[in-house]
Parts: structure tokens; C-alpha cells; sequence
């Protein structure tokens, strides 16, 4: 068996092994990349370590350790509910701002999974507080973090143009943003209308956002909640007017706030998502194993040779969402656009919106029970059958696995983006 099969396979079982038995899959493709290197290609121990992604590692760390602090000092929570607060009594409006708030995190810096977990269970208790539908509200709060997950600044959006720009690819931040967020925002609306959210403009109730009694702590604007949305202010201006690296920016502001309030920064550390962190680590360390022993080149061209450009294309895309339903996101967009660079590199096919459609591809999905967003969507739902719960969202993640990589090759795949 040649050298490509075999890391092929390996990189397969890694995907199988973490799906199936809960192992992060960083942890394997590390093992994997020491393993393959070594003995299907021979590559030296600093070949490996050289496709250890640094600046990666620095924008999860510093972005989530960021958070971490944001939403200890509450300021995380002072912006949900002053959101929430606005809208008054009109039903009709929550799950839109449950929607924005999200796509605000996540387009601000916050991964995916840590927007999620924040507004989630805001989202679900309204829900069930004032009779929205379930799914509705927790379909809104993904599809919300998705749409915001691929701005310049965003852990995904730094990864994925950072593999592009890394692949030598022609690439637009911008086009794959705003192409994420539109979808989303699509989709959403199908979803706000079929799960039945203009019945919400009709009902009597009002939407107090909280009647706890600590609702005027989680309203009152505290001087670490100020110097927090200063920080986060600063992290957009600097990445985006003067073009800083977003995580030597994001670290730098919470080491600020760090030094101004230690014992409420203190366990920020502990909250950095270091699974994830490893997750990405690992898989895009492999995937520099890869290129290294040219299997990239071996896939693409293998791709390429299907004979139909177009039909190439869309099987990436459904390759990306039905994998990506059941394993990350965001491990796998690092996987797959390197294995598409020799299939693009002929010119049939436009790379800006291939990148594009994989990476709404990869992300749409994400409402499914078996992936981080959607579990923990189940895990907050209130007042519900979990396991009925659970099939309907088992239903939907299939329908927009079904339909979800087709929109994204139609939208942006077949016009020729790029």
C-alpha cells in the first residue's frame, strides 16, 4: 500500500475512532502524525513539528481565555439581557436577538461552542417561559453563531483564511463572512417561519427577560464590565484597521484585564476550551504531514480526475457536512481545503467559492444532537421530552444535512466565485 493510502486511512480512523469513542481527535492525529511521518514517510521529528500551527494556537488561546474573563466579571451576560430588555413585551422579536447576540459573539472572536453555551440556556429558559418552541429557539442560536463565525476575526474565519492564504489559494475574507452569514440568516428565516414563529407575534404574554432578583447586578454597568467592552472594542479596531494578529491582540487585552481584577480572572485559564484547542492543533499538524508526503496532491488529483468539475465539487460539500454532522467543524475544514488545492489548482473551478461552500458546508450541519452546538442546545432545552427532543433535532440536523451542502454549491460553486 502506497504511502498516501495509508495516511488516508489513518486520517479516516481518526475521524471513526472520535466519533464513535469520544476520543478528542487532536489527541489522535497527533499520535497519527508522529506515527504516519515516521513510518509510512519518513519524515524527521522536525518535519513534524514544523507543521505545528503556532499562530493558531495563540488566537484559541488568547480569544477564549478572553471570554473566559468576559463572562466571569458578567459582562457576557450584561449584553444578552440589556438585549433582551429592549425588546419589551414582543415575543415575535426574542428569537432574532438570540439570533444577533450569537453572531455578534462569534464575529467578535468567540468560538462557536462558547457563543452557544452562553446564549443557549438564556434562550431555551425564555422559551419555555413564555411557550416558544424549543427548536425553534435553539436552531436560531446555532445558526446565529454560524452566521457571525466567519468574520476576519473569528477563530474560524483566522483558520480558514489562514489555510487558504497557507495553500496559496486565492481567498476573500469578506465574501466568505458575508456568504456564511447570509445563509444563515436564510435559513434561519425558514426556520423562525416553519417552527412557528409568527404565531409568537400573536400571543398575549409579555417577554420579561428576568424577574430574578439579581437582575439589577446583571444590568448595572461595573468597571470591569467597561475596561471588557473597551477590550473587545479594541481587539475589532486593532485586527481590522491596523490588521494586528487577533490572538496576540486578544491575549495582550486579557492579560490588561487579568493585572486590573486577579481574583476575577483567576480561573480564566482553567476555561480556555482546551479540547478544542488541541482538537485544531492536532488536526492541522497532521494535515501538515500530509503535505509533506504529498497525499494532498494525491487526493486532489484524484478528485480532479472524476471528469465533472461541478460533481467533484458538490461531493466535497457533502462530504464536509455529513462528516462534520458527527465530528468538528472546524478540524475537518482544515482537512478538506487542503485536500481540494490540487482539484482547484486546474482552473475549472472558482477557489473563493469552493472554499466558500465547504465552509458553510462544514458549519450549517451544526445543529445536529451529535456535534458540540446542537448537544448543547439538548442539554438546555426545558419543559420538553428530551428523547422526543431529540428526534425532532435528529430530524432537522438531517434535513440540513440533506439540503445544506446543495444551497452551499448552488450559491456559491456554480455562478464560479473566484
Amino acid at each position: 500500500m502506497s504511502p498516501e493510502l495509508i495516511s488516508i486511512f489513518a486520517l479516516v480512523a481518526c475521524f471513526v475512532l472520535a466519533t464513535t469513542m469520544s476520543v478528542n481527535m487532536g489527541v489522535l492525529s497527533f499520535a497519527a502524525a508522529f506515527a504516519v511521518g515516521k513510518l509510512a514517510g519518513g519524515l524527521s521529528d522536525d518535519d513534524i513539528f514544523a507543521g505545528f500551527p503556532g499562530d493558531i494556537f495563540v488566537v484559541l488561546v488568547g480569544v477564549t481565555y478572553l471570554f473566559a474573563i468576559a463572562r466571569a466579571n458578567g459582562t457576557t451576560d450584561w449584553l444578552v439581557h440589556w438585549a433582551v430588555r429592549l425588546v419589551g413585551g414582543r415575543l415575535v422579536v426574542i428569537p432574532w436577538v438570540m439570533f444577533g447576540i450569537a453572531a455578534l459573539l462569534t464575529a467578535i472572536g468567540a468560538v462557536s461552542p462558547a457563543a452557544c453555551a452562553i446564549i443557549a440556556p438564556i434562550a431555551l429558559n425564555l422559551a419555555a417561559r413564555h411557550g416558544i418552541n424549543p427548536l425553534l429557539m435553539g436552531a436560531m442560536v446555532v445558526h446565529g453563531a454560524q452566521a457571525g463565525g466567519f468574520s476576519p476575526i473569528s477563530v474560524y474565519g483566522v483558520i480558514v483564511n489562514g489555510v487558504v492564504a497557507d495553500n496559496g489559494l486565492a481567498g476573500s475574507p469578506l465574501l466568505l463572512f458575508l456568504g456564511s452569514f447570509a445563509v444563515n440568516l436564510m435559513i434561519a428565516a425558514v426556520v423562525f417561519v416553519v417552527f412557528g414563529g409568527l404565531r409568537t407575534a400573536r400571543a398575549d404574554a409579555t417577554a420579561a427577560p428576568d424577574d430574578s432578583a439579581d437582575e439589577p447586578e446583571r444590568l448595572r454597568l461595573t468597571r470591569d464590565r467597561v475596561l471588557t467592552l473597551l477590550g473587545l472594542a479594541a481587539l475589532v479596531v486593532c485586527t481590522l484597521v491596523f490588521e494586528l494578529d487577533a490572538g496576540l491582540v486578544a491575549m495582550s487585552v486579557a492579560v490588561v484585564l487579568t493585572v486590573v481584577s486577579p481574583k476575577t480572572a483567576a480561573n480564566a485559564p482553567a476555561e480556555v476550551t482546551w479540547p478544542t484547542v488541541l482538537l485544531i492543533c492536532g488536526v492541522l499538524t497532521y494535515v501538515s504531514v500530509l503535505q509533506e508526503m504529498g497525499t494532498i496532491d494525491y487526493v486532489g488529483n484524484a478528485v480532479a480526475g472524476v471528469g465533472l468539475p461541478l460533481l467533484a465539487a458538490l461531493l466535497l460539500c457533502y462530504i464536509g457536512g455529513v462528516v462534520s454532522a458527527f465530528a468538528s467543524s472546524v478540524g475537518l475544514m482544515g482537512a478538506l481545503i487542503p485536500l481540494a488545492v490540487p482539484f482547484l489548482a486546474t482552473g475549472t473551478i472558482g477557489p473563493i467559492g469552493m472554499v466558500t461552500a465547504l465552509a458553510v458546508a462544514a458549519t450549517l450541519v451544526d445543529v445536529s444532537p451529535f456535534s458540540t452546538n446542537g448537544a448543547i442546545v439538548l442539554a438546555n432545552a426545558k419543559g420538553v421530552d428530551r428523547e422526543v427532543f431529540f428526534r425532532r433535532l435528529m430530524i432537522y440536523g438531517g434535513v440540513v444535512v440533506a439540503v445544506g451542502p446543495l444551497v452551499a454549491w448552488l450559491i456559491f460553486v456554480l455562478p464560479g466565485l473566484g
